[in-house]
């Protein structure tokens, strides 16, 4: 645990100020002069915060609370799990994101909270020293005992989404009735509701995604930089390892439980765990390497799509190698081929591929890696199938298509018989990756707003889990992500944790 102690100055009439970096947070203060000072400490093992505060409210035209924070601008996602410490002295003790014009305790404000008595709402001051906006002012009713929260901006409309543990985040309120800068203050904070009381809060997951407009949607490098995150599936607690910013994609968890392996300007790279300097694997002359990479259920050999130039579609080709880097063998010469899955036997690769000879559509093939005729195991004549991933036991090849007219997951025999879909939902649903137990299937779903045939960049998207014989899929995470964060197996070895890529533009500090 690493505490922070205050370092106290008086900033204005109104505001006490630590000087101490907190987490992802430059900044943590009291914010109004309240009676009792409150306190953040940082937990550097599960990147948790504790925030203790007391403070006569946040209401009327003032405000006392203690808060940690960045100043950011533009447009933002802001996502956390909350949680109010023991029973409470009121039960309008609040925790939750807040953004704020400035420092100042009558300032104009946006606040996204969760009360001791459950009540969880979205609130407001409209301008410097108005009076908040009560929550029976919302368009949308208010909500009972959620945890996780999200506040997302966009140009003057704020808009908030909760939701349980396992729910898709659902929208409960939105207003540009506010008088906000384009840069702003914007953290987690705590209050007591009264003066005379100490309370404490926790908060985890805790994520500040500077998002860019949805004219961003192309294959581009470098608009935005990119978090590697490790998630515990069964808590849904997550752990960043590795930022940078430019663009990674797609982590595999190597067959030892102790690196993860992703590609970066066409490079392959190796990374421990616990983070640390990623070190380039030798791919030979295979240099322009995308986010199609697999390693074999044996762990001896990783394959890869790199492109060729001069080929049609992209020269997206396959080939493999040894786990521990060398000379790339080719095992498709046709393109465009993007890789997906081994075979258990390691004797056959999946993909997905177009073949403008026989079907204009993106179709599943599996071809034998020392040689033998490519076969089409999916026969769509329009639309998109992709994804291809064997089940350890070698029974099923699992896939997503959009045959159905949104993106669904499916799975098929190994000869591409006894087709048989697995998700139902609105989501557009991509990469169906099976745990090494044979039990589980981590995906990604986009909105409904995105064409069932893309897997674009930059949205907000979420991971969700369910059992590989289908039934109904649980959220374990919400981001800011899509194309390249978990494109291929990304599952740990025992099972219980997935790697997998957010992004994020940079946070003013």
């Amino acid at each position: 645990m690493k505490s922070l102690l205050l370092i106290v100055t008086f900033f204005t009439s109104s505001f006490i100020m630590a000087q101490s970096s907190l987490g992802i947070f430059t900044n943590h203060a009291d914010i109004g002069k309240p009676k009792i000072a409150g306190s953040a400490t940082y937990n550097t093992t599960v990147q948790s915060y504790s925030l203790k505060a007391g403070g006569y409210n946040i209401w009327f035209g003032r405000d006392e609370f203690h808060y940690a924070y960045n100043r950011i601008k533009g447009d933002f996602i802001l996502t956390a799990n909350f949680k109010l410490i023991g029973k409470g002295t009121d039960p309008h003790r609040k925790i939750g994101w807040m953004v704020r014009a400035s420092e100042q305790e009558d300032a104009a404000q946006m606040s996204a909270v969760v009360h001791g008595d459950g009540l969880t709402v979205l609130q407001w001051r409209r301008l410097r020293g108005a009076y908040m906006r009560d929550p029976q002012d919302q368009l949308s009713s208010a909500k009972k005992n959620v945890e996780i929260i999200q506040l997302e901006r966009i140009g003057k409309w704020f808009i908030m989404r909760i939701a349980n543990a396992g729910e898709p985040l659902q929208e409960i309120g939105r207003t540009d009735a506010i008088d906000m800068p384009d840069e702003a203050l914007a953290g987690i904070f705590i209050c007591s509701h009264n003066a005379d009381v100490m309370e404490e809060g926790l908060a985890w997951n805790v994520r500040m995604e500077q998002t860019v407009p949805d004219s961003h949607n192309g294959y581009r490098d470098g608009i935005l930089g990119s978090k590697l995150e490790i998630m515990n599936v069964f808590d849904g607690k997550r752990i960043v390892i590795h930022e940078d910013k430019g663009r990674f994609e797609a982590p595999n968890w190597m067959p030892d439980g102790k690196k993860l392996l992703f590609n970066q300007g066409g490079n392959i790279y190796t990374i421990p765990i616990e983070g640390g300097t990623p070190a380039q694997l030798n791919t030979g002359n295979a240099k322009r390497n995308n986010n199609d990479h697999v390693i074999s259920f044996d762990g001896k050999m990783l394959g890869i799509s790199s492109h060729r130039d001069g080929m049609t579609g992209g020269g997206s080709t396959v080939y493999y190698l040894p786990l521990t880097g060398g000379d790339p063998v080719m095992v498709t010469d046709s393109t465009p081929s993007y890789l997906h899955g081994w075979s258990p036997n390691g004797k056959e690769v999946v993909y997905t591929a177009q073949r403008l000879n026989r079907n204009p559509a993106y179709n599943i093939y599996k071809k034998p890696i020392n040689g033998g005729p490519e076969v089409q195991l999916t026969f769509n004549d329009k639309g998109l199938a992709d994804g291809p991933e064997y089940s350890p036991d070698g029974k099923w090849i699992y896939y997503n298509a959009n045959q159905t007219g949104t993106m669904q997951l499916w799975r098929m025999k190994p000869d591409g018989t006894a087709n048989e879909q697995l998700t139902f939902d609105e989501y557009n649903n991509w990469f169906a990756h099976i745990s090494p137990d044979n039990k589980w299937i981590a995906f990604i779903s986009f909105p409904t707003t995105i064409d069932p045939g893309d897997h674009p960049f930059y949205k907000r998207v979420m991971l969700r889990l369910m059992p590989v014989n289908g039934g109904a899929p649980k959220a374990i995470a919400y981001l800011f992500g899509g194309q390249g964060t978990i494109n291929t197996p990304s599952w740990s070895p025992d099972s219980k944790r997935i790697a997998f890529v957010s992004n994020s533009g940079p946070i003013n500090k």
